[in-house]
């Protein structure tokens, strides 16, 4: 692997692991403000992250660079301030968005990679 693309896949997945902490951040806060449609969004965009890591780089590492940046995002924001102030309080939506959050980035990251279209070599009569 050349130099080039090695830094290249590097940045996908630095840039990725940035995605998962925005989409950690912004799934914390649409999830609480428009129950129950803001949580299936959130989730959602957590799911097509992943996802989406994976296809885009064709390795695990694609969709576990994500999951990485969302989980340090929500342990971030679960922790709360000395002030008090802290965005999850503990309710059944929070839980749901952390837990499946984590469940849809263990799927994604355990997908097998698909074969290449082109790739005939697993088809029957090929």
């Amino acid at each position: 692997m050349s130099g080039a693309v090695k830094a290249g896949r590097i940045a996908a997945y630095v840039g990725l692991a940035v995605l998962g902490a925005v989409v950690g951040l912004a799934g914390a806060l649409v999830q609480a403000a428009w129950f129950p449609g803001g949580l299936l969004l959130a989730l959602a965009a957590c799911v097509g992250l992943f996802y989406g890591g994976l296809r885009a780089t064709g390795t695990q590492l694609g969709a576990v660079a994500p999951g990485v940046g969302w989980l340090v995002a929500v342990v971030l924001l679960s922790l709360g301030r000395p002030e008090g102030d802290q965005v999850f309080w503990g309710g059944l939506a929070e839980l749901v968005y952390v837990v499946g959050g984590m469940a849809a980035a263990v799927m994604c990251a355990t997908m097998p990679r698909l074969p290449h279209r082109g790739d005939r070599s697993g088809a029957l009569g090929a």
